[in-house]
């Protein structure tokens, strides 16, 4: 049990009464799961974890933590790959955790949309769309743990925003309890609502710093009736960059991914997961590819592999494999999938989430890779993203495991050398992971000042205290 001072108990006293006794955690080894980060690049502590089980429970909780002057972390699933969700060390707020609030509450097929709580698991709101024969579309690797309320609040990607976009064009409305306790619901299935401002979007990527996101409205879109999907060898990103063109001209809005996959991060692969396919031929760099929708999977099939025959006559691939089943087209999948679970077992790595226009993303990797090799001759560097929407993510290592606590340190000369090279680009240092604790003072240096202080306006607006999750973003 952690030390608790007469202010906090009363705290916590409102907090039992609110939530159920049970629901309130305060000893060390209930509450240490909350309070590590996925990666474990960050620890916290906690006046105690609190686990809600619904909109107005939130709501008394947060209110009870302003009335005290505690701040408050919101917490889903505990994803973040940027420290979003664990609390300062200080150990002086509340975390809040949604999990509980995992229900599907409506789903309308003839408006295409689902009405869900924050705390449901990603896979379940694909299952549910599924099960009413519909396609809720964002997909990343962490779908069987991640929660919408996380993937709303960091404006969560994945590997269909080339079709579909972000998270942000997937919500029509959201729930959320205010810094204060106050509810707002905007939970409206609506595809047009020009009534002033569009206050969702406030609190979409917003990492909880705003208020605790409770339900959402997301889109759903009709069942693919077809899907093919390919694995692709070759030589280089500006190849890449060229099969991207030729297949959007093919394939136009059915082209649903395409995903650039470096030589190293599959070696991670084969290396911790050797169950992975091995009909995967070598190469320097390799795309995944997804077509889907349009006529039935043989028809879907042929017509890529006419493609493919193309591509290889002239030069462009050197080799491909074209799935035969949705079984073997899992089996590529869990090749670019399972790069972040292979880099987790391999040991800590630095790493980025950068967003470029695609037409220069062969010359940042090019001109980056140059400049880490030149500053640190025995790094490894793991590349693989979604080139389909201008995603990278580029990470860098020893390639002895051992090394790497160590190269940690050179994170801030790392992040010089690839966040100046992006900002020259024109790109973003952020794509889809947020800010969390790992970027804040980055985001100082490439937002301008008047764009902070927008984003300071807003918070302290929505956060006159300045207690939700307090330290993240700002």
């Amino acid at each position: 049990m952690n030390p608790v001072n007469s202010e906090h108990a009363k705290l916590l006293r409102t907090l039992a009464e609110a939530v159920g006794a049970e629901q309130l955690l305060t000893a060390s080894e209930a509450m240490a799961p909350h309070l590590e980060d996925w990666r474990g690049r960050y620890r916290g502590a906690a006046i105690a974890v609190v686990r809600p089980a619904n909109t107005a429970e939130v709501s008394a909780v947060v209110r009870a933590c302003a009335e005290a002057g505690v701040a408050m972390v919101p917490q889903g699933g505990n994803t973040s790959l940027c420290g979003a969700a664990t609390p300062a060390a200080d150990g002086q707020a509340v975390l809040i955790s949604v999990s509980r609030l995992n229900s599907v509450r409506a789903i309308d097929p003839a408006n295409n949309t689902m009405t869900v709580d924050a705390g449901c698991v990603l896979q379940t709101l694909q299952d549910a769309a599924a099960q009413a024969g519909r396609l809720f579309p964002l997909s990343l690797a962490a779908e069987g743990s991640c929660q919408i309320g996380g993937n709303l609040s960091t404006n969560a990607g994945g590997v269909q925003v080339l079709r579909y976009g972000n998270t942000r064009e997937l919500t029509l409305g959201l729930e959320v309890v205010l810094p204060n306790g106050d509810v707002w619901n905007g939970l409206r299935g609506l595809r047009k609502d020009n009534t002033g401002y569009d206050l969702k979007q406030l609190f979409i990527g917003a990492e909880g710093t705003l208020g605790i996101i409770t339900a959402a409205v997301v889109k759903l879109f009709p069942l693919p009736r077809a899907t093919a999907t390919a694995w692709l060898a070759i030589d280089s990103p500006a190849l890449a960059v060229r099969l991207l063109a030729d297949l959007q001209a093919s394939f136009g809005a059915l082209l649903t991914a395409c995903e650039l996959v470096s030589d190293v991060a599959l070696g991670l692969v084969r290396k911790h997961l050797p169950a992975s396919p091995a009909a995967v031929s070598a190469s320097p760099w390799h795309l995944l590819i997804e077509v889907s929708g349009g006529d039935g999977d043989d028809a879907r099939r042929q017509a890529l592999e006419v493609f493919l025959a193309e591509a290889l006559d002239s030069g462009a691939i050197s080799d491909a494999v074209l799935a035969q089943s949705g079984e073997q087209a899992q089996r590529l999948w869990a090749l670019r999938e399972n790069i972040g679970e292979a880099q987790k077992i391999e040991g800590l790595s630095i790493k980025h989430d950068i967003s470029l226009p695609i037409s220069r993303i062969p010359e940042f990797i090019e001109r980056a890779d140059q400049q880490l090799v030149q500053a640190f001759p025995d790094i490894r560097i793991v590349t693989f993203g979604h080139i389909g929407d201008g995603n990278l993510h580029y990470n860098q290592s020893k390639a002895a495991a051992g090394e790497n606590g160590a190269f940690i340190a050179a994170q801030p000369a790392v992040n010089r050398i690839v966040y100046e090279l992006v900002h020259k680009l024109g790109g973003s240092i952020s794509a889809e992971h947020g800010i969390g604790q790992l970027k804040r003072d980055e985001l100082l240096r490439y937002k301008s000042p008047v764009e902070i202080e927008m984003m300071r306006a807003i918070k302290r607006t929505l956060d006159p205290q300045g207690l939700m999750n307090p330290g993240k973003v700002l």
